[in-house]
């Protein structure tokens, strides 16, 4: 039996959990020092995992398996691939930045980091379970700790921290009741279809649903993982949810928690109900684009940067979205490849805002400008973050922004050249936020500001190394999503009916 690595990445915050029980809470260094080693360890063991992974064989590797509960068919079974692998790397990547996003953190961080860990794991074992039952149980989860770090720690300006996570966490828990009837319905069903109880991704995968289950089944699965991603009508929380929690739940939330609601869509509901999904694209589709032009004017809109940031998530989603409804490989490998470049610049994105409203105390643009002559680091990262946002060639967010338009054009047409002129609008947005907030006449009111330094340095390091190495070598990326995306897509498409666009 080999080494059971996937188990050995989830339970590696969860053991930081148990040793800062016995930490005192007054030894803020070794408090953050442990949460930083166990993210750590974490994250080292998914790069080995990500770089171990066979391209050549595909499918799922990795494989841990152990019977659970018999008389149901749960398994604990943990494997990942061409999906789940840079889902489970973009989890790691950002729990540990967003560590020494927090760096500063002074009141109660024993908690802190204690919740921040829990929620980490539970967002992990979304990504790297292979048996539904599983996978709903890393993800309630999610829910407890993101509800109590907002509105313990979380911001009070323009909405209160109470009210931002109790709009976020009701949204979820309405989304996951949606999700749980047909996740149960689906159960039910395929034991009377075969007779064999299986929560595996695969075995329920195999059995041959009625095209008019499927259809409602996969309605059902839309609106919980839609819900979970953002996906307009149901994206009303995100933006408050951001604004109101702190920066590295800020970090989490918009760079992979969206993203369970994605790999759901792509993963569970399209992987066990094609034929629902084939029915349900066409509405998918237009969603997705309504969200993109509805929240990029939104963000055109705001003057809080978190607001401008939580809006331009929600129009990035919706090219997510679009990207998943055009069923075909291209589409598909591109809205998987955009989650993980949208994860990276999103958080780079939230630390940054982080760190300029911990050192000047707000985040409203007409009360900040030119502070680029006093936190050029701060300045950088803010840029480097937008830069990618608005799609520049060169850094991560190009090629997989492209590769989804390309897909989904020959399925969709003019919702995806709406979506493409959106693109001006992100451009003006972000670079206006840039100029009214770094760039100007130096302003003597802000010769205070010390600029980040140290610890501080670390989320601009990693996030900002990812943005750059993810534009200029793509295949790092691609050829590990490709290998998954065309195992998926050769047991649905003749279901779905639509062939490779390669």
């Amino acid at each position: 039996m080999h080494f059971p690595v996937l188990t050995t990445i989830l339970l590696a915050p969860i053991v930081g959990s148990l040793i800062l029980v016995f930490v005192p809470r007054d030894d803020h260094r070794t408090i953050k020092c442990v949460a930083a080693a166990a993210t750590g360890t974490s994250l080292l063991l998914s790069l080995y995992v990500y770089f171990s992974y066979n391209t050549a064989v595909a499918g799922v590797q990795f494989v841990e398996r152990v019977p659970w509960i018999r008389d149901l068919g749960v398994t604990w079974y943990l494997g990942v691939d061409g999906l789940s692998l840079p889902m489970l790397l973009l989890v790691n990547l950002l729990g540990f930045a967003a560590v020494f996003s927090s760096w500063n953190v002074s009141e109660r961080p024993k908690e802190f980091f204690i919740l921040f860990q829990i929620l980490v794991t539970g967002v992990m074992g979304t990504f790297v379970a292979q048996d539904l039952f599983i996978f709903l149980l890393f993800y309630e989860l999610v829910v407890i700790p993101i509800y109590i770090l907002i509105v313990v720690w979380g911001s009070t300006k323009r909405v209160t921290k109470e009210y931002a996570g109790m709009k976020l966490t009701i949204y979820l828990l309405v989304g996951s009741a949606f999700l749980l009837v047909a996740v149960i319905a689906v159960f039910v069903k395929s034991v009377s279809i075969t007779g064999v109880p299986d929560f595996s991704y695969e075995g329920l995968a195999r059995v041959a649903f009625p095209e008019d289950f499927q259809r409602f089944m996969f309605a059902l699965m839309l609106f919980g993982f839609g819900s979970l991603i953002s996906m307009w009508p149901f994206h009303s929380w995100s933006p408050d949810g951001y604004a109101g929690a702190p920066t590295a739940v800020s970090m989490i939330h918009a760079g992979v928690l969206k993203k369970i609601g994605g790999y759901g869509l792509i993963r569970i509901a399209i992987y066990i109900l094609p034929a629902g999904a084939k029915f349900w694209a066409p509405v998918m589709a237009v969603l997705g684009t309504v969200g993109v032009v509805y929240a990029a004017f939104a963000a055109l809109a705001q003057k809080d940067l978190k607001y401008i940031i939580g809006y331009s998530s929600v129009s990035h989603m919706g090219y997510t979205v679009l990207g998943i409804a055009a069923l075909n490989v291209v589409s598909l490998n591109g809205a998987i490849a955009y989650m993980f470049a949208h994860g990276i610049m999103a958080a780079l994105f939230f630390s940054t805002v982080g760190f300029i409203y911990e050192k000047t105390h707000t985040r409203w643009i007409p009360d900040l400008g030119g502070i680029a002559h006093q936190v050029p680091k701060i300045g950088t990262a803010f840029m480097l973050a937008g830069l990618a946002s608005l799609g520049l060639p060169g850094l991560i967010a190009f090629i997989p922004e492209f590769t989804i338009f390309l897909g989904a054009y020959k399925v969709f047409g003019g919702l995806v050249v709406l979506g493409i002129a959106c693109v001006i609008i992100t451009a003006l947005y972000v670079l206006r936020a840039a100029a009214n907030t770094l760039f100007g006449p130096r302003r003597s009111e802000y010769d205070y500001l010390v600029d980040i330094k140290g610890p501080e340095l670390v989320p601009l390091a990693v996030l900002g190394t990812v943005l750059v190495v993810g534009g200029i070598l793509p295949f790092l990326l691609f050829d590990v999503i490709t290998s998954g995306v065309e195992t998926l897509m050769a047991g649905i498409e003749h279901v779905v009916q639509v062939g490779r666009a390669y």
